[in-house]
């Protein structure tokens, strides 16, 4: 079966607009990083840099690098704690 003109457009503009939408799903603030939270599913959230400097989050990174080392598999920082509990700590610091 072949497409028409005006389907081949539309995938077309589709498939453009999902590309921008990744770029723009990866482009992160000046001053923010990104870290995936959750035991089982993991979640991206982006955080300030300041947070490195609370001792706080400090203790999430220690819990990390116990657990993963320096090999994340999400890519980047996976902090291998319960959501609610990193929700409820940034909510603490003031972010989020």
């Amino acid at each position: 079966m072949a497409f028409g003109f005006p389907l081949k457009k539309a995938l077309r503009r589709t498939l453009s607009g999902l590309k921008e939408a990744a770029l723009k799903s990866t482009t992160l603030p000046k001053g923010y990083f990104a870290v995936y939270v959750g035991e089982d599913r993991k979640k991206r959230y982006v955080v300030p840099l300041w947070y490195l400097n609370e001792p706080a989050f400090q203790d999430l990174l220690s819990m990390a690098e116990e657990e993963f080392g320096y090999e994340h598999p999400m890519g980047g920082l996976t902090i291998p704690c319960r959501e609610d509990i990193f929700v409820d700590l940034t909510s603490q610091l003031g972010g989020l």
